[in-house]
């Protein structure tokens, strides 16, 4: 395919899974309200995290207790914080932490790379080989359709590819919302399966055998820490 490795895929997710999403969906929508007006109607920020939150089925009252956390005298303060590391092979990984410890998150990542025997890296050693964008995916349009309305209303996507019927958009960031204002007017019943930024790697390799089992489980200790909320590589076959 390319560049987006499963990104389309759908997994199914266990308790411990759902209760890491509605962790992280609750911290991201305080964050959200705690940095404007803590209303959906008056805050775009919050607006765009809410939508996705119920997409991903959050229930409505762990949405509605992080904004009235954020209503509150509540002085939690989350950073996003990035780490750069190599895993096995030629494989790198970006993680994604939202976090109130940044001294807990960096020791919980480190365990996870020393315990596969491999390491994280510095600011950039990484990140150099990946491009950040923003992705929308639907079934709803063709790659033909999604290139003419973008193009014919002065928009030039990055990228635009077919993965298991999902037609999907890469963008430059600065051109998100407005190209799903567009397609929204456009095809007035559009429905997303993939509205996200993230980090995607300029070239992908294949891992196998050993080297491929390291990285599976590298992953899956990474994915279980609670303070992750992405992680990115370059493995076309993971």
């Amino acid at each position: 395919m390319g560049r987006f490795p499963n990104i389309a895929a759908s997994k199914a997710k266990t308790g411990a899974m759902k209760a890491k999403l509605y962790s992280t969906f609750a911290k991201e929508i305080y964050l959200a309200a705690k940095s404007g007006v803590p209303e959906v109607d008056n805050n775009l920020s919050l607006r765009r995290v809410v939508e996705k939150a119920k997409k991903s089925q959050v229930p409505s009252d762990v949405i509605e207790r992080a904004i009235n956390k954020a209503k509150g005298s509540s002085t939690d303060d989350y950073q996003t914080i990035i780490y750069e590391g190599f895993g096995p092979g030629q494989s790198t990984l970006l993680i994604k932490t939202l976090t109130d410890n940044v001294n807990r998150t960096v020791a919980f990542v480190r365990e996870a790379f020393n315990k596969c025997h491999k390491s994280l890296g510095v600011s950039n050693s990484v990140s150099y080989n990946y491009d950040y964008l923003a992705l929308l995916g639907s079934k709803d349009i063709t790659e033909e359709q999604a290139l003419e309305t973008l193009l014919d209303n002065g928009i030039e996507p990055v990228d635009i590819e077919v993965e298991d019927g999902i037609t999907i958009i890469s963008l430059n960031l600065s051109d998100h919302y407005k190209a799903k204002d567009i397609l929204d007017g456009a095809y007035p019943n559009i429905e997303y399966e993939l509205d996200e930024e993230g980090y995607y790697a300029k070239d992908l390799i294949e891992l196998t055998g050993e080297d491929l089992e390291l990285f599976t489980k590298l992953y899956n200790m990474l994915d279980d820490i609670e303070d992750v909320t992405a992680i990115y590589h370059n493995v076309k076959n993971f």
